[in-house]
């Protein structure tokens, strides 16, 4: 386009009265305001057979566009598929078992030159395996109703795909309809059917990491789909995905297409609590005898029980255990079966610990709560401020340049090439290249060895001094315990009351906090799901006071 040739150009628009004008390709003007495309062609004068006359127009002439120009005809729903498979293949790099299918068909598209063969709805990335084997019981998933438009439609100056204006203005009504995190939500869905060893928390972290596309997902797109205008706000997305957005996405997609009960989780599965409370207990540097109080606590709380953690859809109250939430739960109310979490009790027990290990340096070293929390303190501190700093740093831009319609693409490729260009010499000015430190992928965000002199490792250590033998068995030196929550929400409300840091001892939230940051959720989601525990742990206090709350209001007159 070229907007000193159209400035002769003096008629106001028909759509917005504004007069500025542009030529596209063909010739043609159009409005640069609203994008309206007249039909006026800029006019040829044949000076060929008129001596000495200046030229005061070129004729542009008709462009006939290369078929990479042009691109595919593609939908919506394609577009998601692209990027569900390339979740799927990057799922498959992190060790993920190869039976992991998102898509009935490989979207490579490479027959797209004759009429494409589109798929009108997604099914459930868990069942789209050949054959009827993944489905137990013979149930067939409802398909995911995405609806598609008249095939002889041709994309429009305001999106790349047939329907990218349709879908952005379809609302969800009696449907559910796609979107970049539910793409999230069917990796997750099917990474549970397999009963993989990523849990959401670790799907979430990997995203992050840039392990799994899901920021600019769609600068992988092949060539020829071409993207801009209302695709942008379709797959173009700047905000990380939250681990409650997407456990409420999981279950809402599971309901909607009538899944069937999910495969047991039993207790040699990787999501069982008693072995991913083990994985807690050394990422976070607990000593390993405190596996044995969180398997007595899943015991005790029945949370271990098969129907318990098994995900069933269409169940009557239909909900999916956070798995990882709950086992570092577990944990917290194991710590605070032991020191109690007053701010008071820990440190006296660390001083108990700490003369014990000074008199016997030979023998195995007694836990010091105290050594611990200013080891883990100074671990989690550095994590945090990287991890902040690398999304201070984050650049949202893809590489692939983004632009509102066609008629913009090449200016906004012009401008992309001008700002790469800046970038490399001024790095060349200050001899430095910009790089970006890609982690590779870990179950584990921090790592424990033993004879780490700067790091002390507590995985060996031992909890005489916290326990004490009574009989044949073993019990906690300390006979108190705190309820997190002591007053529930009625039956009617979902949640329970709101968590405050400054109502809780200096400890507890600095526990809250330490596993609230491993798996990037909010604390207050942590703070109730031991609240929870609690409850079903101490059923009979949590009955007491129930008991009393009603007498009081007998007595009312």
């Amino acid at each position: 386009m070229d907007l000193e040739e159209a400035k002769e150009f003096r008629e106001r628009c028909t759509q917005c009265a504004a007069v500025s004008w542009g030529l596209t390709d063909e010739g043609k003007y159009y409005c640069t305001s609203c994008h309206n495309v007249t039909e006026r062609s800029k006019e040829v004068i044949n000076t060929g057979a008129i001596p000495n006359t200046k030229i005061q127009a070129i004729n542009r002439g008709l462009k006939r566009k290369r078929k990479l120009e042009k691109g595919w005809d593609w939908y919506v729903c394609e577009g998601f598929q692209q990027i569900l498979y390339q979740q799927a293949e990057a799922l498959k790099t992190l060790g993920v078992g190869p039976e992991l299918k998102v898509l009935e068909d490989n979207p490579s598209h490479s027959d797209w030159d004759s009429e494409p063969d589109l798929l009108s709805d997604f099914s459930c990335p868990s069942f789209v395996e050949s054959g009827t084997d993944s489905q137990p019981d013979g149930h067939t998933p409802k398909p995911f109703p995405i609806s598609k438009v008249s095939q002889s439609e041709t994309a429009s100056i305001c999106s790349g795909s047939l329907d990218g204006v349709e879908y952005s203005l379809r609302k969800e009504k009696g449907i559910v309809k796609m979107t970049m995190p539910r793409t999230l939500a069917f990796c997750y869905l099917s990474l549970l059917w397999q009963r993989e060893t990523i849990t959401l928390s670790d799907l979430l972290r990997f995203v992050e990491e840039g392990h799994i596309p899901y920021i600019n997902a769609f600068q992988h797109f092949p060539e020829e789909m071409k993207l801009y205008g209302r695709d942008k706000g379709i797959f173009a997305i700047e905000s990380w995905p939250t681990y409650e957005d997407i456990y409420k996405k999981v279950i809402e997609i599971a309901k909607f297409l009538d899944l069937p009960r999910f495969p047991d989780i039993t207790e040699d599965s990787y999501l069982h609590p008693n072995i991913l409370c083990m994985k807690y207990l050394m990422e976070v540097n607990l000593p390993d005898e405190m596996n044995d109080l969180t398997c007595q606590v899943v015991k005790m709380t029945g949370i271990g029980e098969v129907d318990f953690l098994t995900f069933d859809p269409i169940a009557k109250m239909a909900k999916t255990v956070k798995y990882d939430v709950q086992a570092v739960a577990v944990i917290v109310v194991v710590l605070k079966l032991l020191f109690l979490l007053d701010d008071s009790l820990e440190w006296t027990l660390s001083n108990i610990a700490e003369k014990y290990n000074e008199k016997n340096k030979e023998d195995k070293p007694w836990f010091d709560f105290r050594k611990w929390y200013q080891v883990m303190k100074k671990s989690i501190d550095e994590k945090k401020q990287k991890w902040e700093e690398a999304r201070a740093k984050y650049l949202w831009k893809s590489e692939k340049p983004l632009y509102h319609s066609s008629i913009d693409r090449a200016v906004v490729y012009k401008r992309r090439e001008m700002v790469v260009s800046l970038q490399k010499q001024f790095s060349a000015l200050v001899d430095s290249t910009p790089t970006v430190d890609k982690k590779s992928p870990s179950s584990f965000q921090f790592n424990w060895t033993e004879g780490d002199s700067a790091r002390t490792c507590f995985h060996g250590h031992g909890l005489q001094g916290i326990l004490k033998k009574k009989g044949q068995s073993l019990t906690t030196k300390n006979s108190l315990y705190w309820l997190s929550t002591q007053k529930f929400c009625r039956s009617y409300c979902k949640h329970v009351t709101t968590y405050e840091e400054s109502n809780f001892s200096l400890s507890y939230q600095f526990i809250i906090n330490l596993f609230s940051f491993l798996l990037r959720i909010k604390t207050s989601s942590l703070h109730e799901e031991v609240s929870l525990i609690e409850k079903i742990l101490f059923k009979r206090k949590y009955g007491k006071t129930k008991k009393k709350s009603r007498s009081r209001k007998g007595r009312k007159y």
